[in-house]
């Protein structure tokens, strides 16, 4: 078995047919059955979530440590990189561990995307669906979510609910700013450097990326970012370590 028919047979075909379950299981409405499917895809994936969530608390715990390193060694942007690694180290954090939810994600967008091209029949303006699937009802609100946007709403409200995830991680950088500013070259800094670049190409990608998609993966990209910040909130919901 080659890599493509693995994606085919792990991926591309559950998706289908879990989508079709959800999808006739309300009412026949592919929206309602993409906004299930969602939620059961976050949970499936909260294993690989919660760990770079805790890393994020993590990195809010010891931020007193942190700015303690940026006084220290605020003249050597190396020593500093060096220095915040060994004590993310200590505290067993992983600065990139926020990639891999990332990637999987990507993942399954791609598999949706191959459901909609070759089983639902998207071709990038719309289409009829396939006679086994015509009780399939492609409209939601005002949308048909076989096409793209056409007033490009979508695809800016996914990329504001990924700037809103972002932003949410943020509160100990802005701690930190102050300090950081007194350095001469900030894009050292690796902690503020990789939460800066986060908070604006994501929703940049995002929409960008959306823009040319059709609707029902534009609103499963927004719907698995809302169901994100919840759980994000959820694990942040202690207010002392947020302020």
């Amino acid at each position: 078995m080659n890599i493509f028919s693995a994606f085919d047979s792990f991926l591309v075909t559950p998706l289908l047919w879990s989508l079709i379950f959800f999808t006739h299981l309300f009412f026949n409405n592919l929206g309602l059955g993409i906004l299930a499917l969602t939620l059961i895809i976050r949970l499936v994936l909260t294993p690989l979530t919660l760990p770079s969530l805790k890393a994020s608390k993590k990195q809010r715990e010891i931020s007193g440590e942190l700015n303690e390193l940026k006084k220290k060694y605020s003249g050597d942007k190396k020593k500093l990189a060096e220095e915040q690694m060994v004590l993310f180290r200590k505290h067993g954090i992983n600065p990139a561990a926020g990639c891999l939810p990332q990637v999987a994600q990507i993942i399954v967008l791609l598999a949706l995307y191959q459901v909609f091209i070759r089983v639902l029949g998207f071709n990038g303006h719309g289409s009829n669906l396939p006679a086994e699937y015509s009780f399939i009802n492609t409209r939601f609100l005002y949308l048909d979510l076989l096409k793209k946007d056409p007033f490009i709403l979508l695809p800016g409200l996914a990329g504001a609910s990924q700037f809103l995830m972002s932003k949410m991680l943020l509160p100990v950088v802005k701690k930190e700013e102050k300090i950081v500013e007194k350095a001469e070259d900030k894009p050292d800094d690796l902690m503020y450097n990789m939460q800066e670049q986060m908070l604006y190409l994501g929703p940049a990608f995002t929409i960008l990326i959306s823009w040319g998609l059709p609707s029902g993966l534009v609103l499963y990209w927004l719907a698995t970012t809302v169901f994100s910040i919840v759980q994000q909130w959820w694990v942040f919901r202690d207010r002392q370590l947020a302020a």
